[in-house]
């Protein structure tokens, strides 16, 4: 079910999500468009982008996390019935899109990770600053947390997972570490495993760079949501309901993420799948977006000084091509 909002329709927000300016010129929304925000937040890049398209504009958000859908009625109720929330992953954006009646989007924004509230609610269980239990569910209906990760995968499960979503150095040293410890009493909190990955990490490693837990709370959070498949899914997905000239904007903040967006987007341009050489397509694909960011948009020096967390945005965008693909047409040159 989708939150239907008030009836007002002023900008009213104090909250500059990351790279604002960026996301708005590059999906450059028009009136009477329908905006598909994935992953809606607390509202900020949704109000933004309503207000610049106009009075006529509608838009759907989807966000896994409860809490968030919360802040956003808050932020977007003077938008009234022009908005629509609804609680699910935006890997099943279609099965969304259809019970709301929407067959094509016009704008569609992806803002992945996880957000500020999230990090800075120490309960969720995100962040190694605090001590809590561990959790990092985005959504908190979902049955596998972090506990269950870190107490139940078997030594080379642990390290696998540490190496692949976090690029981990020192995975197979941590995941031993952990191993070891829960065989005394079980891992229960952040600061426990804070401590584990603390004792794993040679001390010359920890004198330099992030901090030392960082990419293992990373890969924790990563597997308890399922997010690299989610955001395949996802991006899949919405290119599929996009409409012609609609325009596709994601935001990402690890490498992970960021090669799955760069390789979707190539594959999108470049249409034909079939071998190098061949004289007919029978794959029957065309491009079927524009590329309108060869390099990835980052924060400029006054938002990363003022945002820490822009310090690691990447921005991409797309625009859906108008022509449908061709099946059997003979290659050009």
């Amino acid at each position: 079910m989708g939150l239907l909002l008030g009836a007002a329709d002023e900008m009213i927000y104090t909250h500059v999500p990351v790279l604002l300016d960026d996301v708005v010129r590059l999906l450059a929304p028009r009136d009477g468009e329908l905006i598909l925000d994935c992953t809606v937040g607390s509202g900020g890049h949704a109000a933004a982008l309503l207000h610049a398209a106009g009075p006529r504009a509608r838009l759907v958000g989807i966000d896994r996390d409860p809490e968030a859908l919360e802040r956003a009625a808050r932020q977007l109720a003077p938008f009234g019935d022009r908005v629509r929330l609804v609680q699910a992953n935006y890997a099943r954006l279609e099965t969304v899109l259809d019970r709301e009646g929407v067959e094509r989007v016009d704008r569609v924004l992806f803002d992945l990770g996880v957000s500020s509230p999230q990090l800075d609610d120490p309960d969720r269980g995100f962040t190694y600053r605090a001590d809590a239990p561990l959790d990092m569910r985005m959504d908190p209906t979902e049955p596998t947390t972090a506990y269950h990760l870190v107490n139940g995968l078997t030594e080379a499960e642990l390290t696998r997972l540490l190496r692949d979503y976090g690029e981990e150095r020192w995975a197979a040293r941590i995941a031993h570490f952990i191993v070891e410890e829960r065989a005394r009493e079980p891992i229960a909190t952040t600061g426990q495993l804070v401590e584990i990955v603390k004792r794993a990490v040679p001390a010359a490693a920890r004198r330099h760079g992030p901090h030392p837990a960082r990419r293992t709370f990373q890969a924790l959070r990563i597997a308890v949501n399922r997010e690299l498949d989610a955001l395949a899914a996802g991006l899949d997905a919405a290119h599929r309901r996009l409409a012609p000239g609609g325009r596709l904007a994601v935001i990402s903040f690890h490498s992970l993420e960021d090669r799955i967006v760069k390789h979707r987007f190539r594959q999108w341009e470049k249409g034909c799948q079939c071998p190098p050489g061949a004289p007919v397509c029978r794959c029957g694909a065309r491009p079927s977006v524009r590329v309108l960011t060869r390099k990835p948009v980052t924060a400029g020096p006054a938002e990363a000084a003022a945002n820490p967390r822009a310090r690691s945005a990447k921005l991409r965008a797309a625009e859906r091509l108008a022509e449908e693909p061709v099946l059997g047409e003979t290659r050009g040159e």
